[in-house]
């Protein structure tokens, strides 16, 4: 079973939310060595979303990835693949070319549960494209389960390749993973799954485990755990823990200590007191974020207060 497990490195993407995707083209070519190295599947060179639909600010690269500009950072593909992530409404598909005039292999859809429709749309075009695809749902923990199941029959008369089990606000348990994992495969028997875990709750790496314990495919990661917020799955606990002998931790240890500890003193992610906060009231990041930027950065009770007092709980 662990030998069809892949690994979805988002280091770049998901770690660009941190940096605002300023990494440099050296950065991301020695990623992509390393995670070769490591036996990777896959990395997620950031988003293709459509700069004329978002404003980009003085976002890096990363944030609209230009075919013409991804040729002259990754030279030489290796048989780790090629993914990037669209969201609903960011992203024009005449900006797409089809696969076989680009070096992404995978472009994954993610959306919210209102717009399963509009995400399955956007599968089916980049399905006719030729790429692989996947729908992530996001803020699955808020999602009441009538809207799911009704997702579900029109996800599984779908093209989509991959369905990702989604813990947006780090806020679910072991139990949640098995429960929501054991209802996508019940649902969705002709699909394979995909697990994207956030670590506010320090239960990114257990949430991953148990999903590939019962058979999800593709995993989710970054390197150090480098994300939004708490950050993600740490890829090197992954590849260590697997056990197939396609992984080597070796050549990621490397890249964390020339690579990663110099970027961690200079941005902050990872398991941090207010995000432990917003993961355990299933809440979005994005005061607890705020707060980090702030002058009270370390004040945790008084953030706590905040957030359970009534006339919080009441706006919320």
């Amino acid at each position: 079973m662990k030998s069809t497990h892949k690994i979805l490195d988002c280091t770049i993407r998901d770690g660009g939310l941190v940096n605002n995707w300023d990494f440099s083209i050296d950065f991301v070519q020695d990623l992509y060595r390393t995670l070769s190295a490591a036996g990777v599947e896959y990395m997620e060179v950031g988003y293709k979303n459509s700069p004329k639909l978002l404003k980009s600010g003085d976002a890096g690269p990363w944030r609209f990835i230009d075919e013409a500009f991804l040729r002259d950072v990754i030279r030489e593909k290796t048989e780790t693949k090629l993914s990037a992530l669209v969201d609903i409404g960011r992203v024009d598909e005449n900006d797409i070319v089809p696969r076989k005039e680009s070096l992404l292999d995978m472009i994954r859809v993610a959306c919210y549960i209102k717009d399963v429709d509009k995400g399955l749309e956007l599968v089916e075009t980049f399905h006719q494209m030729g790429y692989e695809t996947t729908l992530n749902i996001m803020a699955l923990s808020h999602v009441m389960e009538n809207d799911l199941n009704e997702a579900m029959e029109a996800i599984r008369n779908s093209p989509v390749d991959v369905v990702y089990v989604v813990d947006s606000y780090g806020s679910l348990m072991p139990d949640d993973i098995e429960y929501l994992v054991s209802k996508f495969q019940r649902l969705l028997p002709d699909k394979e799954l995909g697990m994207h875990m956030h670590n506010n709750m320090q239960m990114a790496f257990a949430n991953t485990m148990v999903g590939a314990s019962k058979g999800v495919q593709f995993l989710d990661s970054s390197v150090f755990g480098m994300g939004r917020a708490a950050g993600n799955c740490n890829t090197e606990l992954i590849v260590s823990h697997l056990k197939n002998p396609k992984y080597e931790v070796r050549p990621l240890l490397d890249f964390i200590g020339r690579r990663m500890i110099p970027l961690r003193n200079e941005v902050e992610w990872g398991y941090i007191i207010p995000y432990m906060i917003t993961g355990m009231l299933n809440e979005h990041p994005r005061t607890a974020m705020a707060l980090r930027n702030s002058p009270d950065k370390d004040n945790y009770v008084e953030y706590y207060d905040r957030l359970t007092s009534p006339e919080t709980a009441f706006d919320r």
